[in-house]
C-alpha cells in the first residue's frame, strides 16, 4: 500500500496505517515523509513499513513485531520501549535511540547521537540489539541494564564515541570497534578482551547488519573490538537504605 504523506498530519498518517494493518495489509510504502511522529508505534503485527523521507521522533515506540526501513535519516527516540521487530535506518539517527528497549533490533548505517541505549534491558530470551556503523555521542549505554550494543566507527572519525560511556551500566554488554580512552568511560564499566563466545556473538549480529547495508563482515571483523561490562549489577546500591 502506497501512502503519500506530503503535508499530512501525523495523526492522520498513523490512523491510515493502523486501519489498513488491522484489515490485513502487510506492506506499506510511505512517500514524502517529513517529520511525522510515532510511525509504527504500538503495532503488534508482522508488517513491513518502508519510509521514504525523514520520520519524526519516537519511531517504533512500543513496537511489537513490524519491520521498519528508513531510506534516509532518523530522528530522536527510535525504538522507545520497543518489544520486538526491526528498525533499519539507511542514514544517521538522533539522540536517545532504544530508550528502555526490551527486545528487537535497531540497525543504523551511520552516526547516532547522545544517550543511545539508555535504560535498555533484557529478559530471558528477550535480548535487544542496537548496532551503529558510525560514531556516537556522550553517555553511550547510560544506565544500560541488558541487551547488546555494537559501535563500529566505519567512517573512521575521531573521536568516534563521546564521554561517559556506560555511565551507570549494570547489565548487558557493549562492543566497540577500536580503542576508547579511560577518561571517556563511566566509572561503572570495565574493559575486557573478547573471547571466542564474543567473536561468535558479534558475527551473528553483524551478519544481519552487513546484509542490510551491503558491508563486508570480514573487513569489519579484521579490526580489534573491545568489550565493556558493568562492574556491578547494583552500582548505586550504597545510596539507598535497603
Amino acid at each position: 500500500m502506497k501512502i503519500d504523506a506530503k503535508g499530512m498530519h501525523y495523526k492522520e498518517l498513523n490512523k491510515i496505517i493502523r486501519s489498513a494493518a488491522n484489515n490485513g495489509e502487510q506492506e506499506f510504502d510511505l512517500l514524502n515523509v517529513n517529520g511525522q511522529r510515532y510511525i509504527g508505534d504500538g503495532i503488534d503485527k508482522k508488517i513491513k513499513i518502508n519510509i521514504y523521507g525523514t520520520p519524526g521522533n519516537d519511531l517504533a515506540m512500543f513496537m511489537n513485531g513490524p519491520t521498519i526501513i528508513v531510506h534516509a535519516n532518523g530522528q530522536d527516540g527510535i525504538g522507545n520501549t520497543m518489544n520486538a521487530g526491526e528498525v533499519i535506518v539507511h542514514g544517521d539517527a538522533g539522540d536517545v535511540i532504544g530508550y528502555g528497549m526490551r527486545g528487537g533490533k535497531i540497525y543504523i548505517k551511520g552516526d547516532v547521537g547522545y544517550r543511545v541505549g539508555i535504560h535498555m534491558k533484557s529478559y530471558k530470551k528477550q535480548v535487544p540489539v542496537i548496532i551503529a556503523g558510525g560514531t556516537a555521542g556522550d553517555f553511550y549505554g547510560e544506565y544500560m541494564a541488558g541487551g547488546i550494543m555494537i559501535l563500529l566507527n566505519l567512517n573512521k572519525k575521531n573521536p568516534y564515541v563521546g564521554d561517559y560511556v556506560g555511565t551507570g551500566m549494570h547489565g548487558g554488554v557493549i562492543y566497540i570497534r577500536g580503542k576508547v580512552e579511560e577518561h571517556q568511560l563511566g566509572k561503572e564499566v570495565s574493559v575486557l578482551e573478547l573471547d571466542q563466545n564474543d567473536e561468535k556473538e558479534l558475527r551473528k549480529h553483524l551478519k544481519d547488519y552487513c546484509k542490510h547495508f551491503d558491508f563486508n563482515i570480514e573487513e569489519i571483523m579484521s579490526e580489534k573490538f573491545i568489550k565493556l561490562l558493568p562492574l556491578s549489577h547494583r552500582p548505586y546500591g550504597n545510596l539507598y537504605a535497603y
